[in-house]
């Protein structure tokens, strides 16, 4: 594309009647409430933005199976081995959906993948914490689950298409996380007086954590109001956490334990829940590599990434003699009609 001088004297792309053209129908998408599919033209700083919040999605799905996956084995019954097992193999799948609709956007799987072990791409702060217990596997079904939730619902309404469509399946499988989550910690509160101890402590290490899955406050997160205006994100930041709140208030009464935050209480003037101020530089530190479990979990997702060569190589191979074995079909076919 040729380039020529601005009014301010910097450089500044010459637009092509297709790019004006372009832009005209993907305003008319927006403003209309619909969908932008794959083959639509869009601004290339939708398309950046879409790339690194689904990609960041994608990762956190992959790295957030290791500290369930830890306690497959240690889990108190088959049945809950059986459970867990699936509910891990659950967000392997939530993973593809989402690399797969990533590369929609012209990004091929090997380049997120390697942004992901280069440690380059972010993923969600709270699967750098550890699981110490397995009432962590109710309070990350719960909480960590029950966040996701109110986080991804609304982005079934997503304008990008292939985005708004996975994670339709995304949000009905979280659903049974967060109430197998529940479960476990119901019957953890019902058990003796150690196991209900137990699961108090999980939510006293997973609420505040669970609470800055959404995001920094409105005020600090200038990519919130964009994807909003772009009709990628419905709600902002404090507004989801807000939804989250209420939600989990009600529920923490059934398990007859306590959510630990001093200062939470419904402010009828403002009709918000009023909750307490959030550590967000333990937030930056933790996202930006700095918490208890990052070096961990990249480096048994680089472990996992290598010893799973074999696979490619195996899939790369089949893949070439069917593609050798169509293209000696074809050229049997083209000399039979020529024949």
């Amino acid at each position: 594309m040729a380039e020529q001088k601005s009014s301010g004297g910097h450089l500044a792309a010459v637009r092509t009647p297709e790019d004006i053209e372009g832009e005209r129908r993907f305003d008319a998408i927006i403003a209309e409430d619909s969908r932008i599919e794959p083959r639509d033209w869009m601004p290339e700083a939708y398309r950046k933005s879409l790339t690194r919040q689904m990609s960041q999605h994608a990762h956190s799905e992959i790295i957030g199976m290791q500290p369930e996956a830890n306690w497959i084995t240690r889990a108190p019954s088959l049945k809950r081995k059986a459970i867990l097992m699936a509910k891990v193999q659950d967000e392997a799948g939530h993973g593809l959906y989402l690399y797969s609709a990533t590369e929609t956007l012209g990004t091929d799987r090997d380049t997120l993948n390697d942004q992901l072990l280069t440690g380059r791409a972010k993923y969600s702060s709270i699967f750098n914490y550890p699981a110490r217990t397995w009432a962590d596997m109710g309070a990350i079904g719960w909480l960590v689950d029950g966040a996701a939730i109110a986080n991804q619902v609304p982005l079934c309404r997503a304008s990008y298409g292939p985005y708004g469509r996975a994670m339709v399946r995304v949000c009905k499988e979280e659903s049974f996380h967060q109430r197998q989550g529940f479960e476990i910690l119901l019957e953890l509160s019902r058990g003796s007086k150690a196991q209900k101890k137990m699961a108090q402590d999980a939510i006293n290490r997973f609420y505040a954590p669970a609470l800055m899955m959404f995001g920094p406050s409105d005020q600090d997160s200038p990519n919130s109001q964009q994807s909003m205006a772009w009709n990628i994100k419905r709600f902002s930041n404090d507004d989801l956490r807000q939804r989250f709140v209420g939600m989990i208030v009600e529920q923490v009464k059934v398990l007859g334990l306590s959510l630990p935050d001093p200062d939470l209480r419904y402010d009828e003037e403002s009709g918000q829940w009023l909750h307490m101020e959030l550590d967000w530089d333990e937030f930056k530190r933790v996202v930006s590599g700095g918490g208890p479990c990052n070096a961990q979990r990249l480096a048994r997702r680089r472990e996992a990434h290598e010893n799973g060569a074999w696979v490619r190589e195996a899939a790369a191979a089949y893949a070439r003699k069917q593609q050798d074995q169509q293209d000696q079909q074809n050229q049997q076919d083209q000399t039979a009609e020529v024949a």
